[in-house]
């Protein structure tokens, strides 16, 4: 939790981005796994910990912009929880901590909402992501469930977006944490790679990292020997001499920033000849998107740019042929390829992802394209200083779309399909890195991480 000036000053000038009405923030409630009081760990919504701080169940936060009133909305410890937990801090107590003074018990709410309704002044809430918080909503304004994801307030979502988009800097110092408990969990798995080792034995390990600093994990491990399967999340491989691992993880820090690396390294602590040429492209790849990602050019341009470097380095191994600019304006390129460069980063590992891809990621300027990988690149406007975003460029041999291309006859004159045949064991590579936006350039997050194949190859005991 920050200083209570920070969360003041988010809903201050929240306020004056949407300028009048009835703000309503639902915080996230416990979902069970098996029965109620079995739940999953608890996240709290992205958006109420931006604006109110407060990392418990069952809150609603409200700004009354009208009045310039401002409360928090939830249940009070009882002696019976204290009994279960322990004594707490009260919610007036922790409301006060992030600038609030009004913490009201939930029954009130609804006497408010009237208050409001009798005024006839605009009440805006978000989308929902959430069944039960939609639910929550639905019954509160008396409005259709099946309308909640439909008649939701884009003047508050867009007002949110444009807050969140730019990070202040004590977001980026908990960011640049995220990522350096990131890069610990990175180089404990290469470390402790060996051959006959199950997967998630080396999942384990990693994991248990991002623990000794009270962090979770940002989304599901992706630990893999078929890094061909984009989101492979299945962990029973056992890893073999000559085998590459492709490892996508990040943590979580307790606050909620995020952090998200892939790496890939050789079981046997050397890549083969075939694995570093292909490893050494994907790298150019990387490189060429450091260089690319600044102020004032569309995050789409630097992934076309990326495109390129990929598609010059297949028509050098005879993977490809024909004209560059030709292969990338048509696609072929995504046979190899077929997801975008990145996305944003934050309090959630896709930040923001909960209002929609094309509202987070493309503006009034930038129009998503259709053409199969560009449909895929989640960000694609224009960069400006305080974001900050992923870069990760993949290199993949998927047999079914291979397969598939070549039966339908898709871009033989730019693909070499008996060439390609000649890598369908191959599987595939990513390489990823969390950047800032700065005022003129881009800046890695975190420490020096491994990046060429002999530094790769120093980590692996």
């Amino acid at each position: 939790m920050f200083n209570k000036n920070v969360y003041i000053s988010r809903r201050d000038k929240l306020k004056k981005l949407v300028k009048n009405g009835l703000i309503i923030i639902v915080g996230n409630s416990e979902s069970p796994m098996s029965y109620s009081d079995n739940a999953y760990n608890f996240i709290q919504d992205s958006t109420f910990l931006y604006y109110f701080g407060l990392n418990s169940p069952d809150l609603i936060g409200v700004i009354d912009i009208e009045n310039n009133q401002e409360y928090i909305f939830g249940k009070e410890f009882t002696i019976d929880d204290i009994i279960w937990m322990g004594q707490q801090k009260t919610f007036k107590e922790r409301s006060l901590e992030v600038g609030i003074e009004n913490f009201v018990e939930l029954q009130n709410l609804e006497k408010l909402i009237e208050n409001v309704k009798n005024n006839n002044v605009n009440i805006h809430f978000t989308n929902q992501y959430r069944v039960e918080n939609a639910l929550k909503l639905s019954k509160l304004l008396n409005v259709e469930l099946s309308k909640i994801n439909t008649d939701f307030s884009e003047e508050l979502v867009k007002a949110i977006i444009e807050m969140r988009n730019i990070k202040e800097e004590c977001e980026i110092m908990e960011l640049e944490k995220a990522t350096n408990v990131t890069r610990e969990m990175h180089l404990t798995a290469m470390r402790n790679v060996k051959p006959g080792m199950k997967g998630y034995e080396l999942v384990a390990l990693l994991e248990c990292e991002a623990k000794k600093y009270n962090a979770t994990t940002s989304f599901h491990t992706i630990c893999t020997t078929n890094g061909q399967i984009l989101h492979n999340h299945f962990h029973g491989n056992e890893f073999k001499d000559g085998d590459i691992v492709l490892l996508d993880c990040g943590a979580r820090l307790e606050n909620g920033y995020c952090g998200d690396m892939t790496t890939v390294f050789p079981v046997s602590g050397k890549f083969d000849e075939r694995q570093k040429d292909i490893y050494s492209l994907l790298i150019e790849m990387f490189e060429k998107a450091e260089e690319c990602t600044k102020p004032r050019v569309t995050n789409k341009s630097v992934h076309l740019e990326v495109c390129k470097v990929l598609a010059k380095g297949l028509v050098k191994r005879g993977i490809l042929k024909g004209e560059i600019d030709e292969i990338v304006k048509n696609g072929a390129h995504a046979l190899f390829f077929p997801h975008g460069l990145g996305h944003m980063i934050g309090l959630d590992v896709h930040d923001m992802e909960n209002f929609g891809e094309e509202k987070v990621g493309y503006d009034e300027n930038t129009k998503r394209e259709t053409q199969f990988g560009l449909k895929s690149l989640r960000m694609g406007k224009e960069l400006k200083p305080g974001y900050v975003l992923t870069i990760e460029p993949g290199i993949y041999f998927i047999p079914e779309l291979i397969e598939k291309w070549e039966k339908e006859g898709k871009f033989k004159e730019y693909i070499n399909y008996e060439m390609v045949k000649t890598y369908l064991d191959f599987g595939g590579m990513r390489y990823e890195g969390d950047f800032l936006i700065t005022e003129n350039g881009s800046r890695r997050l975190g420490n020096k991480m491994p990046k060429y194949f002999n530094e790769v190859e120093k980590e692996i005991v």
